[in-house]
């Protein structure tokens, strides 16, 4: 499962499927859930309105899974 970080408290699930490539633009994440199956931890979503905070699960069929991870999660990297 690859991550999905975000610096601010939550994105929409428009904004995920932009920052996953699963979408060119943001002005298609209409269209693209209305054509494709997405789940947010285990659920069926249609939203793109929908948001997404540290710790949610994004799975996109064919893109892939992605759990997202805020910024004040901690530490990703040592410096």
């Amino acid at each position: 499962m690859e991550q999905l970080l975000i610096e601010s408290e939550f994105i929409t699930l428009g904004q995920a499927l932009k920052m996953t490539n699963a979408i060119g633009s943001g002005g298609m994440a209409k269209w693209f859930l209305s054509e494709h199956e997405v789940y947010v931890n285990g659920e069926q979503e249609g939203r793109r309105g929908r948001k997404l905070r540290d710790g949610d699960v994004v799975n996109i069929p064919g893109t892939g899974r992605f759990r997202v991870t805020g910024a004040s999660a901690g530490p990703t990297d040592a410096h």
